[in-house]
């Protein structure tokens, strides 16, 4: 059974036809093509598929398309600046060298960026405790937690307003 879903993707109005069934994350990447939103375990394990709706980060193959009807999606391909220059948390993350193969990052800089929203001071222990719901396979976390500390000061100072 079809379903007519309107949501906002990375600011663009989107309106499809799709099936029922169809979860947001295969809707991001096999009807809209953004592709940076990964499928690792297709269990909610693993948290490759984390995007932000609605201002809060979700794990995209655990909802239906459907049920995100009227919400606005941000994708890690939605993060960077009109001009290309990138989030303060993906700036951080390599700049601290926080990835390896790449796989977890989308998913992992996107919850870091909603993990830094709500506990803007999180110490390394906090850090480690809010991302066991992102697995990553090469880095051991070290450099991850270093760049959550450094986009958590990079996203305060963006922030903070300017002196003249």
């Amino acid at each position: 059974m079809k379903k007519n879903v309107t949501l906002k993707v990375n600011g663009n109005a989107v309106a499809l036809n799709v099936d029922a069934r169809t979860l947001l994350v295969e809707l991001l990447r096999t009807h809209l093509g953004l592709t940076g939103t990964h499928v690792g375990c297709d269990t909610s394990q693993c948290g490759a598929c984390t995007v932000h709706v609605d201002g809060r980060a979700i794990k995209s193959c655990s909802v239906l398309a459907v049920q995100m009807q009227g919400s606005e999606v941000i994708t890690i391909e939605g993060l960077a600046a009109a001009d290309g220059t990138p989030h303060p948390m993906q700036k951080a993350f390599m700049e601290e060298h926080a990835l390896q193969c790449g796989f977890c990052t989308p998913g992992m800089v996107m919850s870091c960026i909603e993990l830094v929203k709500r506990c803007p001071n999180a110490d390394n222990h906090a850090i480690r405790d809010q991302l066991q719901g992102n697995l990553c396979r090469c880095t051991g976390y070290q450099n991850i937690v270093k760049a959550v500390l450094h986009g958590a000061r990079a996203m305060a100072a963006a922030d903070a307003p300017q002196q003249t």
